[in-house]
């Protein structure tokens, strides 16, 4: 079989952290078999979907490495299939036309919940041998609907969940076409926007594509599809059902409740291939393997075992995998992050290589690039210390000595060799020892208590910026 998954987000905003795990193991699942992973836009949604949302989940994929072979692909423009696919149904009876009003179905579920029912379409516009369709009224648009098999069970294998049945009681009428809101393009306006559950099944269908990833809140859309594919002889594709990842708080992720977007994570110093690693972790496992290259991924991700349970978002987790990246990273890329995240500050540094020195000394304390970010900035930017930090670290006893420092600093050669031997010879100076001295310098330059080795920091700065910070002892 030749494989072919696909991811089919919706342009009505960024990609979600969800949809970008389904797209990491639909990827994934098409690559261990050297097949196809092909990208749908589904932008039937003409009031919400926006060529900004389009990029922006396009710019999600490219930079977690989700490279599509076939794509991206907009149901907009395939109007016209959808529409010549509605008639050969109604043709052969598998769909019809419904004139009902909105009022008209309103009061039909009211009736229903007076009588204890469960409400659904009652099927009045639904031919049958010997019915009487009602007179279709005047200036009503009708909409489409699939005629769905009135007994029987709908059963599928799912890849995540196992075997799973839904009776055809339990399945209404829907709708599969309905008229263009106002401001749909001409073409919208002359053959109607198809729904979500049939437009998905003539793409996959039209597509080939043979397996599909989604998050399981599609489970009960699923036996609509199956029998539209049926209806239209198409073969049916397997179906693997993730459940859903929770926040931190144990609620379904939401934007209420924190950040989902992948594009927010990048923004907050997290690399891409470890918040890959971490989705991909996010409910499917290998044995006990943490930690795994992309390379891995593939070659182990075969569609077994997923997690039947939901996942639950953990930052602390994260932050421990990307920080394991980090100190992995090369030093010039981080180097262009750090310049990056700088910029959104206003900073504006241009001397990579610099960067690239801070980054070597400091990734080791950072769970992301704002962290190292945080670190690289005290050597362009003016530090204000904490008025309690001054007081617990220079004295009378301890000033002195920083003076002596100063002026050796001014003449020494500018490297961490020749720093620490003038940090020695004033510890002997002055008889003071290095945790007296070293506190005092870090708060004074670095605007903090804690720094790696500070001879090492100190090289870092230029040597004017350091004078200027000892100038007012």
């Amino acid at each position: 079989m030749n494989i072919r998954t696909r991811i089919a987000p919706s342009p009505t905003g960024f990609l979600h952290l969800g949809t970008a795990r389904t797209a990491l193991y639909s990827w994934a699942y098409a690559r261990h078999f050297g097949g196809s992973f092909v990208l749908r836009i589904e932008d039937t949604d003409v009031a919400r979907s926006t060529q900004e949302s389009v990029d922006q989940i396009i710019d999600a994929m490219q930079w977690l490495g989700l490279d599509h072979d076939e794509g991206p692909i907009f149901q907009m423009q395939r109007l016209a299939r959808y529409h010549e696919v509605v008639e050969q149904m109604i043709a052969a009876g598998t769909a019809y036309r419904c004139w009902c009003t909105p009022q008209e179905l309103d009061a039909m579920r009211e009736a229903q919940r007076a009588r204890g029912e469960k409400t659904h379409y009652d099927r009045r516009w639904r031919p049958e041998p010997g019915k009487l369709l009602p007179p279709v009224p005047e200036g009503v648009k009708p909409v489409v609907r699939f005629a769905n098999p009135v007994s029987g069970i709908v059963t599928w294998d799912d890849l995540v969940k196992g075997p799973i049945s839904i009776s055809n009681e339990e399945i209404d009428d829907l709708i599969i076409l309905r008229p263009a809101p106002a401001g749909a393009p001409d073409e919208a306006g002359a053959l109607g926007v198809p729904t979500y559950n049939f437009a998905v099944v003539v793409d996959d269908w039209d597509m080939g594509i043979t397996h599909v990833f989604r998050g399981d809140d599609h489970v009960n859309n699923t036996p609509w599809q199956i029998n539209i594919f049926h209806a239209l002889g198409a073969p049916l594709p397997q179906f693997g059902h993730c459940p859903i990842i929770l926040g931190d708080d144990g609620q379904k992720m939401s934007k209420r409740r924190g950040s989902v977007s992948v594009t927010a994570y990048r923004d907050a110093g997290y690399l891409p291939e470890a918040l890959l690693n971490y989705l991909a972790r996010l409910g499917w496992s290998h044995g006990d393997e943490e930690i795994f290259s992309r390379e891995q991924l593939v070659q182990w991700f075969d569609g077994s075992h997923l997690s039947k349970s939901p996942a639950q978002w953990d930052p602390a987790k994260l932050a421990w995998v990307n920080a394991h990246y980090i100190k992995l990273a090369d030093d010039a890329r981080l180097a262009a992050l750090t310049q990056q995240q700088l910029a959104s500050r206003g900073v504006t540094v241009d001397d990579l290589g610099l960067l690239a020195r801070a980054a070597a000394l400091f990734k080791d304390r950072c769970a992301t690039v704002v962290e190292l970010a945080d670190w690289a900035e005290m050597i362009f930017v003016p530090v204000r210390p904490r008025e309690e930090d001054l007081t617990a670290h220079l004295n009378a006893t301890v000033t002195p000595g920083l003076r002596t420092l100063r002026e050796k600093l001014a003449t020494v050669d500018w490297d961490k060799a020749s720093i620490a031997a003038a940090m020695k010879a004033t510890l002997a100076l002055h008889q003071l020892k290095m945790p007296q001295l070293a506190p005092a310098l870090r708060v004074l330059v670095c605007g903090r208590t804690q720094t790696p080795s500070i001879d090492a920091v100190l090289a870092l700065f230029p040597r004017a910026t350091v004078l200027a910070r000892l100038q007012h002892l």
